[in-house]
């Protein structure tokens, strides 16, 4: 991916807007901004498109019958970078407002440090997703996509019919394994206790399916598979233990992590570290949006994704119309 990326212009330049991580919502946002004839630089510290990129298929976007995570991710670049949004591969440390730097002297400019570098706009639009927790395993990353998902409402799908396991104890588990119990023939809900932490109303329903299977004090501890994942590895905490589970699917649900830290002084964060935001997706600073799975939402999905960036860029037109007319 580093052959998309290419050095900003000189740190004196003001962008119109920054935008903070290039998956759909930001580029999304990169997208309606330059369309509205708004300078925009996109910095992404990985790879354009996030988490998407992992995943083998994509089947439930609007308009795009299937197409590939990576397909997908070059789509995106070629979208933004054909309407002239620069991209740089740069990592964000810091986010501040500037009243006064490097002969910038007009109040309320953005500041926004990128590997030791800074870089000035008069908005900024935070799309820096998140990542999901993994198992730490050795064979994790190669079965990405390849039965290991960590998005159940993403790829379950995929299991029309076959056997799935689920692995968590919270409110997430809990809901892909209902959601798959309507799927797939057999579900396997994999827990380390003996009791969930998601509500006992999501746990009552799953008790009453004949297809959904509670695994206890029991933690998954080897993947196995070539060309897709075919079994797990299971200890069991109690017994001490080792058993192995034919599944055709392995969905990882033990927590995400946004990457917000950064962002705090300037936006509100709730108790899990993501951006509070209201209805236009503006926060509690003026001139600084959040789009996409950073912020506090109910569902994260590539279509919510995408409404977000398109919602937070109107919202910057908006203040930047604003801003320009005082």
């Amino acid at each position: 991916m580093e052959k998309y990326g290419k050095e900003p212009k000189a740190e004196t330049v003001i962008y119109d807007s920054i935008i903070i991580g290039a998956g759909t919502a930001g580029i999304t946002s990169a997208v309606y901004l330059r369309r509205a004839g708004k300078t925009v630089l996109i910095f992404e510290k990985q790879a354009v498109g996030g988490q998407i990129v992992f995943s083998h298929k994509i089947e439930n976007y609007p308009g795009i019958k299937s197409i590939s995570g990576g397909d997908y991710a070059d789509a995106l670049y070629e979208q933004a970078s054909a309407l002239g949004a620069e991209l740089a591969f740069k990592a964000v440390t810091d986010l501040s407002v500037c009243p006064s730097k490097s002969g910038i002297d007009k109040p309320g400019i953005f500041k926004i440090t990128a590997d030791g570098k800074e870089y000035f706009a008069k908005s900024v639009v935070i799309a820096a997703g998140l990542r999901h927790k993994k198992l730490g395993l050795p064979e994790e990353s190669a079965l990405a996509g390849l039965g290991v998902s960590y998005c159940a409402l993403c790829d379950g799908a995929f299991f029309k019919n076959q056997t799935a396991a689920v692995v968590g104890g919270g409110n997430t588990a809990l809901s892909d394994a209902l959601f798959l119990s309507s799927v797939c023939k057999k579900v396997y809900l994999i827990h380390r206790r003996g009791t969930f932490r998601g509500e006992e109303r999501l746990v009552k329903s799953l008790s009453h399916k004949p297809n959904v299977e509670f695994i206890l004090h029991s933690e998954v501890k080897e993947l196995s598979g070539g060309q897709s994942l075919t079994a797990i590895r299971i200890f069991n905490n109690n017994s001490g233990e080792y058993s192995e589970l034919k599944t055709d699917a392995l969905f990882v649900a033990i927590g995400q992590k946004p990457s917000n830290s950064c962002f705090g002084g300037l936006v509100g964060l709730d108790d899990d570290g993501f951006i509070i935001t209201q209805q236009a997706c503006n926060t509690k600073t003026d001139g600084l949006f959040a789009a996409g799975d950073c912020r506090q939402k109910q569902i994260r999905q590539l279509v919510t994704a995408a409404a977000d960036g398109a919602i937070a860029a109107v919202g910057v037109v908006e203040y930047l119309n604003r801003l320009d007319g005082d």
